[in-house]
């Protein structure tokens, strides 16, 4: 129990560091004066390295063993916490939030990587949950958490116990995880694969940059000049890995039909998610006069509904299971655009949020654990770097599509996003469908052939 709590607390330390800051901007540029442009890095430096770095960090792990990755990783996560924390000067915390997701990316995709290998049947299928609720539900902790600090000034603090909180933290899970975690090592260990690192490192940033910054910049040539290199880098790195006796990535993966048909579906609900919380942060701020910790407390019935689905749905019988998955996003679907018709009203607004969560939840987390549930052990490294990385590009493509289509619009309701995410999540209800379906197909045709 110990060695999954520690798994799960730095998981959620660093989903929450994606979003806990974003409140906090204002405050940092008044104490350090910084500039708009060294703001933007403070806030989104931390995303743009832990997305980069996520799949390598995967592959470290499995070359240099998942207990040591995560271990090194939270040591780094934690001082570099302690020195964004301290930090004097705005360049000194640009360099600390650079640590702090290098460190993330070292640290976080081990956690899936040692529940494949260290936990079976049931509780590996209740750790994965877990893991996948507190991975979407820590950005929404995060505005509640980083509003209730800044407004609290703790003794004058301001802003910097939004990282001084990891410290003691992070220091409990050091000494606690020495102790406890296992040293699962994958059945086959590799070299890193330097040349498809730095292509794969190449192509995540090509992609990852533009969509980060791309708002703040107001779209300067630059950020489409990046997104059209990803292309041809992209090329350059699907042959590299298709030509290399041991590549960084293996591309097999995409090859299974249900991890396949799963990336899809959670890209899907990944792009309406960061759009979502992104579009109607700023509407409840700009236009409804909302406070940072007002505009946070108003998703806890998403982050509640979500966690209450996401921990349960795994253990739902399965025909149950495959209907809940595409009708629970379908209800997401119809929540979200309930939310956009008409004006806001709290008595209305409150209870679809919380039908979106648990929409959210009874697709997300069964089709995460679906995805990994058929691998083999040695593909586990991979599958978790490939899943997690597809989870923060696709949350920065929300933000950077319908977050900036609706900035860009200067509307005043929040119709247009709300019907944009509904349409997103139905698409994941009709790709979930097909993926469960095909399950369903195959699970049959298998007991044909055993009888």
């Amino acid at each position: 129990m110990l060695t999954l709590i520690v798994l799960l607390v730095g998981t959620f330390m660093a989903s929450l560091d994606v979003a806990i800051v974003n409140v906090a901007g204002p405050a940092i540029q008044a104490d350090l004066d910084t500039s708009a442009a060294a703001l933007q890095l403070i806030v989104a430096g931390y995303s743009v390295v832990y997305a980069t770095l996520l799949i390598i960090g995967a592959r470290l792990g499995s070359d240099h063993g998942q207990r040591r990755l995560f271990l090194l990783g939270l040591a780094g996560f934690t001082a570099s916490s302690l020195a964004c924390g301290l930090a004097w000067s705005a360049e000194a915390l640009i360099g600390a939030r650079l640590l702090q997701g290098a460190s993330a990316a070292a640290m976080s995709p081990q956690v899936i990587s040692v529940i494949q290998l260290a936990f079976d049947g049931p509780a590996r299928a209740r750790a994965l949950a877990l893991n996948a609720t507190i991975v979407a539900a820590g950005v929404v902790v995060g505005l509640v958490l980083g509003g209730a600090l800044v407004s609290a000034d703790l003794l004058g603090t301001s802003w910097r116990p939004v990282f001084l909180v990891n410290v003691p933290v992070g220091a409990i899970l050091l000494i606690v995880g020495l102790k406890v975690l296992p040293d699962p090592r994958s059945p086959v260990a590799r070299r890193l694969d330097l040349p498809g690192a730095g292509l794969l490192s190449a192509t995540v940033a090509l992609v990852v940059i533009p969509l980060v910054f791309g708002h703040e910049a107001g779209w300067a040539w630059w950020t489409f000049a990046c997104l059209a290199a990803a292309l041809p880098a992209g090329v350059v790195l699907v042959r590299h890995l298709r030509r290399a006796a041991d590549p960084v990535l293996d591309l097999s993966l995409l090859a299974r039909a249900t991890f396949a048909r799963g990336t899809v579906a959670l890209s899907a609900q990944m792009v309406a998610y960061g759009g979502f919380l992104f579009a109607l942060t700023l509407f409840l701020q700009n236009h409804m006069g909302y406070s940072a910790l007002e505009c946070g407390l108003v998703f806890a019935p998403y982050a509640i509904g979500f966690a209450l689905m996401s921990l349960a749905a795994p253990g739902l019988p399965e025909a149950t299971l495959r209907r809940l998955m595409p009708l629970g996003l379908a209800a997401c679907a119809a929540a979200y655009v309930g939310l956009g018709l008409g004006g806001w009203h709290l008595g209305l607004e409150l209870p679809l949020l919380a039908i979106a969560g648990a929409g959210f939840g009874a697709g997300f987390t069964p089709t995460m654990i679906r995805m990994l549930g058929e691998l083999p052990p040695q593909l586990a490294p991979d599958a978790s770097g490939m899943i997690t990385t597809n989870v923060q590009l696709c949350y920065a493509l929300g933000v950077a599509t319908i977050g900036s289509a609706y900035v860009s619009s200067g509307a005043t309701t929040f119709g247009g996003v709300a019907d944009a995410c509904g349409a997103l999540a139905l698409v994941s209800a009709l790709l979930t469908g097909w993926m469960v379906g095909r399950a369903r197909r195959s699970g049959a045709a298998e007991a044909q052939l055993s009888s």
